[in-house]
């Protein structure tokens, strides 16, 4: 039964509620014989009616109040049902979060501070349990992490439904956070300073990236996450280093023997962290200044040191042609770096609008248009770098730099990825194949290496790669299931007409290269729309498999997922190249006159995704952050502070005002919802909808509402309807596609 101001517990006597969980409920006290304020905890009936709980409870208190570390919440005292603890000034982590990704450098600064702490509890015996943000303060004296081993369980029976949102409910065991417990815990395994290390992991991935590590639907979609899925890249912000990555990706390892053993050495490695090679990254210019594609180079030095010396990174960035642009990946857009490192390839479209293919020495400042190369796609290189491959009018052809009309080798169709060995055969793949395909590089009839298994779901097989010694290569494998696709091994010992099944090595959605030298795979993982982080993993050939943690090379590389290109390549001497788009997600807001010229930026840069939304007084905007669905979500940026609030924590994306600016309406992947703009309260579905049926407008009379991608759709926001049951009507629906709606100001 809740307690009144004024009743006592003993000596203390209540003074207001603070809070209440699964543990019971907290209250501010005053202690009448010290006349200090303090946190008194009530425990629940289950603890505190059974006399064997009880007293195994206050066994465990005395060991926890004898931890006596700064960033440790103090146990002062244990009563009959209740406990009494410091009371703590300041925020939950949690609620922290809430507002927006932690900067790096405070990120660090409070993971330090709970791994010493659950370093000391370790040591002591005690595990904690249930680490999550909810447990941590901030306050002005720094972190405190609360309620170490309060209710540690004898049994181990698996959570239910019910622990989604109460961490402990039944008697006599310790349910945890499912967002926040280890794989081991769902199999009813004891939980130990391994299972804590998890949880600390999942912590720390929050506070970087402001979203949580593993997401569901519902409790079953969310252990599966857990159990069989790795997080998103967590380098969301320019400058996030490498060393973080990997030591979260540990600290998450499946498999508690594959995680770090001690937090003791998480607080040495995140107080000393490794030296790092520089990675390319930019700040985007301002959000609506993003026409321009860029190509940036970088000399990595982490992929590995040359005989040449130890030189530090180098990077450059490398712009189209004056008069022309980039020409679009989604298409036969494309670039390469040669084997050399000398030159880099790529398509780029000229002020006729003709596509053609250029070629640019790395240390001169212009490049060179190549004659009869129209409408060329996804070039790449001859082994000795003096000729290129391309396809072009659904032919394969080369062209050697030196000088002369391209040769073409046989038909083809759209080009999907070629590449050419020592002894003269070139791969390559197509829309139109039934497979990858080999040619001698002076031309002749294509011949199938590899055989797409449509029975078993394949799609196409795209973008080769020759592995050292030129008979065994890479090749892409897009499948109806998305989680079946990735790199596979073929040889061009093939048989023809041979038939085996592509055993997938790394899974992924786009094009994968193999860099020799380091041993490592450079492939991409999808981050948002048009771009995705580059990672690299090590890859031991035989038998192939991926082995170590993976590291994040670059952000915002160009990626199109219609025809998995991604686009990047890298050189023998370890020059690596990379497509970005101008701005990529990282943005900063601000305001700019009519004539374009700057007048005020605002807070700091955010990991944001157009379309962006003012508010109709202009004094907020909304706008969606993190990869596209399933992770992003819409925020609330006030402007005359620079502070940014999430709005939505279950997807979405694309925020509409209403006129009166009170809620925000969006897309979440499954349906059209409202939110109050300030963040209280529930989200309301309006109508279902498909995950790309983006909000366009609201009527300056709020009754309704036009969303879609394909046909122009009309809701109704007035008559009552209860959530979820509206039924959107046609407002625009032809043959064509339609999609941007905008109700004019008058709303006619």
């Amino acid at each position: 039964m809740p307690l009144s101001a004024g009743e006592k517990l003993g000596p203390y006597e209540i003074l207001a509620p603070l809070g209440a969980g699964g543990m019971g409920e907290v209250y501010k006290a005053r202690d009448t014989r010290l006349d200090r304020t303090v946190a008194v905890k009530v425990l629940p009936d289950h603890i505190a009616k059974r006399d064997d709980l009880r007293a195994r409870f206050e066994r465990e208190a005395r060991t926890v109040a004898s931890l006596n570390h700064p960033n440790i919440c103090t146990l002062y005292d244990i009563g009959p049902g209740y406990m009494v603890m410091e009371l703590i000034e300041g925020e939950s982590l949690a609620a922290r979060i809430d507002k927006g990704a932690i900067p790096l450098e405070q990120a660090v600064s409070y993971a330090v501070q709970i791994a010493d702490a659950l370093d000391r509890a370790h040591r002591a015996g005690v595990t904690h349990r249930d680490v999550k943000p909810q447990n941590i303060m901030l306050s002005r004296d720094g972190v405190k992490v609360l309620d170490f081993g309060l209710a540690k369980s004898q049994s181990k029976p698996g959570p239910t439904e019910a622990t989604l949102t109460n961490a402990l409910t039944t008697e006599g065991t310790v349910m945890g956070t499912p967002q926040y417990m280890a794989p081991e815990q769902f199999g009813g395994k004891e939980a130990d300073a391994r299972s804590d290390i998890w949880a600390f992991g999942a912590v720390l991935y929050e506070m970087v990236t402001g979203r949580k590590a593993f997401h569901g639907s519902n409790y079953q979609s969310l252990v599966g996450a857990i159990l069989a899925t790795d997080p998103a890249p967590m380098a969301v912000k320019p400058f996030t280093p490498a060393w973080l990555e990997r030591l979260v990706r540990r600290c998450l390892a499946k498999d508690p023997d594959d995680r770090w053993q001690s937090m003791r050495d998480i607080v040495i490695e995140l107080r000393s962290p490794p030296e790092a090679a520089p990675v390319v990254a930019r700040r985007s210019r301002w959000p609506w200044a993003v026409a321009a594609v860029l190509l940036i180079a970088a000399v990595t030095g982490w992929l590995r040191n040359s005989g040449a010396g130890s030189a530090l990174p180098v990077a450059t960035e490398i712009n189209p042609p004056d008069g022309s642009q980039f020409a679009s990946i989604r298409n036969n857009g494309g670039s390469a770096i040669s084997p050399d490192g000398r030159t880099l390839a790529f398509v780029a479209t000229n002020d006729k609008g003709e596509s053609l293919l250029y070629v640019r020495p790395i240390e001169s400042l212009t490049a060179r248009a190549l004659a009869g190369t129209e409408d060329a796609g996804r070039p790449f290189w001859s082994p000795d770098s003096k000729s290129l491959g391309f396809i072009a009018q659904n032919k394969l052809k080369r062209i050697d730099l030196a000088g002369g009309a391209p040769a073409t080798l046989c038909d083809a169709g759209a080009a999907r990825g070629g590449d050419w060995n020592e002894e003269g055969v070139i791969l390559f793949g197509t829309s139109t194949a039934e497979g990858v395909q080999r040619i001698p590089a002076s031309g002749g009839t294509p011949a199938l290496v590899t055989r797409i298994n449509k029975e078993a779901g394949e799609r196409v097989h795209f973008y080769p790669q020759f592995l050292p010694g030129g008979r065994e290569f890479l090749y892409l494998v897009l499948h109806n299931d998305p989680a079946k696709s990735g790199i596979a091994m073929g040889s061009l010992e093939t048989q023809p007409g041979e038939t085996k099944p592509a055993v997938i090595v790394a899974q992924t959605e786009f094009g994968a290269r193999y860099d020799a030298a380091s041993g490592r795979l450079l492939y991409v993982r999808l981050q948002g729309r048009g771009q995705g982080t580059l990672m690299a993993r090590r890859l031991e050939l035989n038998p192939a498999r991926l082995v170590g943690d993976p590291v994040v090379v670059a952000e915002g590389v160009r990626s199109t997922s219609n025809n998995g290109y991604a686009d990047f390549s890298v050189s023998r001497q370890g020059t690596l190249f990379y497509g970005q788009r101008a701005g990529s997600n990282i943005v900063r807001f601000g305001w700019r006159d009519r004539p374009g010229k700057s007048v005020e930026t605002i807070g700091e840069p955010v990991e944001a995704i157009r379309p962006f939304s003012l508010s109709p007084d202009g004094t907020r905007v909304a706008y969606f952050a993190g990869p596209i669905l399933p992770q992003s979500d819409v925020w609330v940026m006030d402007l005359a502070r620079g502070l940014s609030t999430r709005i939505s924590f279950n997807k979405g994306v694309g925020p509409r005002w209403s006129p009166d600016g009170r809620f925000v309406y969006y897309n979440n992947g499954s349906g059209i919802y409202r939110k109050p703009a300030d963040g209280s309260g529930e989200e309301a579905l309006l109508a279902k909808a498909g995950m790309s049926d983006l909000v366009n407008t609201v009527s300056p009379d709020g009754k309704a509402l036009l969303f879609g991608s394909a046909d122009i759709m009309k809701l109704a926001l007035s008559g009552g309807s209860a959530a979820g049951e509206a039924k959107p009507e046609p407002y625009l629906k032809t043959s064509f596609a339609e999609a941007g709606a905008a109700f004019s100001p008058d709303g006619r």
